[in-house]
């Protein structure tokens, strides 16, 4: 890869976003793949160069390092990681071009990283790798976070490759063909449970589901990060519950009962007489269940007083003799 244009294979440019960047990749992925271009024998390789640019430029720390130093961004990598350890040095192709890493028992690693598993030799063989875990954001009504509720979820599965298909590992990145990636993409489905109580930021696990694992190790785990959406009628603040009541006047004036709004259903609630408009009305037990636990939060009900609208003649004669009675 040496000497080449990471940015040019992905046909991005270099100011491109990590989403952009990562659209590219799939979509090249799935063009050149080996296993869908039986007849063309350059898919493979072709195949591998989007592979290795898009390892580098999905990965943060990478990308800065190949923006600063270009095709030699391995080699400033290994040798920042060097400094104040035992030193050993290697000399690397016909040019003399030498480079010092750190203790001598690290360097099957260093070959590795640099060159492949293949290049530390046996004495340096890596074992089973756990799968990373992956993050996706989950969005969840109120009702759902009150309730609990179980989603149906569609997920893409990578198949293995027609070469490491007979390992029983996907994304084996010792694969000559895949370098990693995978065969084809296969929908499917699961179901996953939301606990009654998950906040705005809580994280669902579903075990096994996240990215394949290397040289037989397991799979990671798959995180859903909870996004509650807006409510029409409540806020919700930790537990607690927020939300308006509209009191008519009369009400308000003279006592009376109005019809509250809950998440479990409406209720009825006493309104004391001479109420003001803004007083907060607490009402313990019917906000938000918490988390893995029995107690359920509070609702608070700011009274709304609703003044008539349209006043008939008899209303305005009314209010009039009102205001007589109580003049500012």
């Amino acid at each position: 890869m040496a000497g080449k244009d990471y940015y040019q294979i992905l046909g991005v440019n270099r100011n491109a976003s990590d989403k952009e960047i990562k659209q590219a990749y799939r979509r090249l992925a799935r063009k050149h793949h080996p296993d869908l271009n039986p007849d063309d024998k350059s898919a493979e390789a072709r195949f591998k160069e989007i592979n290795a640019a898009y390892q580098v430029l999905s990965d943060a720390e990478k990308r800065k390092k190949y923006d600063q130093f270009g095709d030699r961004w391995e080699y400033a990598d290994q040798f920042a990681k060097s400094g104040g350890q035992e030193r050993v040095r290697r000399d690397f192709g016909t040019g003399g071009t030498a480079f010092e890493y750190g203790n001598a028992g690290d360097f099957g690693d260093i070959l590795s990283s640099l060159f492949g598993d293949s290049a530390a030799g046996s004495r340096m063989r890596r074992g089973p790798r756990r799968g990373q875990n992956i993050e996706s954001t989950i969005e969840v009504t109120l009702e759902e976070a009150y309730h609990g509720s179980a989603r149906l979820l569609q997920l893409q599965s990578v198949e293995p490759c027609a070469t490491c298909a007979g390992t029983g590992r996907v994304g084996n990145r010792g694969c000559t063909v895949c370098n990693g990636a995978g065969g084809k993409m296969s929908p499917r489905r699961l179901e996953v449970k939301i606990p009654a109580g998950v906040r705005e930021g809580s994280r669902i696990r579903i075990a096994g589901e996240g990215g394949a694992g290397n040289a037989g190790g397991s799979k990671g785990d798959l995180y859903l990060v909870v996004k509650l959406l807006p409510h029409k009628l409540f806020e919700r603040r930790g537990d607690d519950l927020y939300t308006e009541i509209r009191v008519p006047l009369t009400t308000a004036m003279l006592g009376g009962e109005v019809t509250s709004p809950t998440l479990n259903g409406n209720l009825s609630l006493r309104i004391p007489a001479e109420t003001q408009n803004g007083k907060v009305f607490r009402l313990a037990g019917k906000g938000m269940p918490g988390l893995g636990s029995t107690k359920y939060g509070s609702m608070f009900a700011t009274a709304k007083v609703v003044l008539p609208a349209k006043l008939t003649e008899d209303e305005r004669k009314l209010f009039e003799k009102l205001r007589s009675l109580r003049p500012v």
